[in-house]
């Protein structure tokens, strides 16, 4: 029996897989993946640069949606509003922090600005898309402190820390968890919640090793992840970084905001979700584990053509305007901890 098994989170499950969302996973299997598996098994380290994210440019946003450039202290963000999305200035008080996928190599501002446009909007609250520090120019610890100072930036706009909602995909929904556990270590407050992606949250292979979706991941051999976990622990030595991280799915979660994460059910992520949903609702805190029906990575990053996509940036605009209404009523949500076999049938979907 897994360990991260042990206790049931009760993960919502979302049937049913379009003709486009199987095409897509069937792309990237026969392209993404064998990339990346050719990546893992190089024997030294390569870092191509992002040009994924500068070709990016050219993708269109949500209709109508606007943004500036705010400079951080160390990285380049933008703000964002969807169509019809005021800020503090127009009466809204509510904002959301959002972190960009990209396993901490790739991706940035331009690759994700379709998708934080279309959850904006779905919201109806603006977003600061910060454009953190990477591999190999920085360890993932200087990422964290990027994602702690765009987080200072909203409190110093005037947004309250129980008003922004923390967010990402992937490498970003890390991110996520660890800056909202940064900020109240540091006594600024709650965040409003946490809404984690396809999250990476454990970059201790074992439990992914023996998943069940140890290799039926459409997106990453299991190879990839554990080279990426090499890789991440090289970089904090070139760094010289002195305390070692804290994973999210090990770090104090009783005094957490309530989360939401959204997993694919054949994902070699799901090992991570499961362990998360299973420790915050451990730990008496709210959390809803959505599982996409043969979904792939960050699958909500199609919405222009996928219609699960657009399902589930809906399912996430729900989620972050029920942490307003509750705000507002002075109600917050407790997980009550439900022990449970691991072959229940909410304990594991396939």
């Amino acid at each position: 029996m897994a360990p991260h098994l042990t206790l049931a989170a009760q993960p919502q499950f979302f049937r049913g897989a379009s003709v486009q969302s199987r095409l897509l996973g069937l792309g990237l299997r026969h392209t993404v993946r064998p990339v990346l598996g050719a990546w893992a098994l190089l024997p030294f380290d390569v870092f191509p640069p992002n040009l994924v994210d500068h070709v990016a440019r050219l993708l269109p946003v949500h209709e109508g949606t606007m943004w500036r450039t705010v400079d951080l202290t160390a990285c380049p963000s933008e703000w964002l509003q969807a169509k019809g999305v005021t800020d503090i200035h127009g009466g809204n008080e509510h904002a959301i922090l959002y972190f960009h996928g990209g396993a901490f190599l790739s991706c940035g501002l331009n690759t994700h600005r379709r998708l934080v446009s279309r959850i904006s909007y779905a919201a109806n609250q603006p977003v600061l898309n910060v454009g953190y520090r990477q591999m190999p120019h920085q360890p993932i610890t200087e990422s964290i402190g990027d994602g702690v100072s765009a987080f200072r930036w909203l409190l110093d706009q005037g947004y309250a820390p129980q008003n922004i909602t923390i967010a990402g995909d992937s490498a970003g929904g890390y991110l996520a968890f660890s800056v909202a556990r940064a900020v109240m270590d540091q006594g600024w407050g709650q965040p409003a919640g946490v809404v984690a992606i396809s999250p990476l949250l454990d970059f201790d292979p074992a439990g992914k090793q023996g998943h069940r979706n140890a290799h039926r991941c459409q997106t990453f051999p299991l190879r990839a992840v554990a080279k990426l976990t090499e890789v991440s622990l090289r970089m904090d030595t070139r760094h010289s970084v002195v305390n070692p991280r804290v994973d999210p799915v090990n770090m104090p979660l009783t005094d957490m905001p309530p989360a939401m994460i959204h997993i694919g059910s054949r994902e070699v992520l799901m090992a991570d979700a499961e362990l998360m949903a299973n420790r915050l609702v451990s730990a008496g805190v709210a959390c809803e584990l959505q599982v996409w029906d043969r979904q792939v990575h960050v699958f909500q990053a199609a919405a222009s053509w996928l219609p699960e996509a657009r399902t589930a940036i809906e399912e996430i605009g729900t989620f972050i305007r029920g942490l307003m209404e509750r705000e507002a009523t002075g109600t917050r949500p407790v997980a009550t901890p439900v022990p449970r076999s691991v072959g229940a049938e909410t304990a594991v979907v396939r």
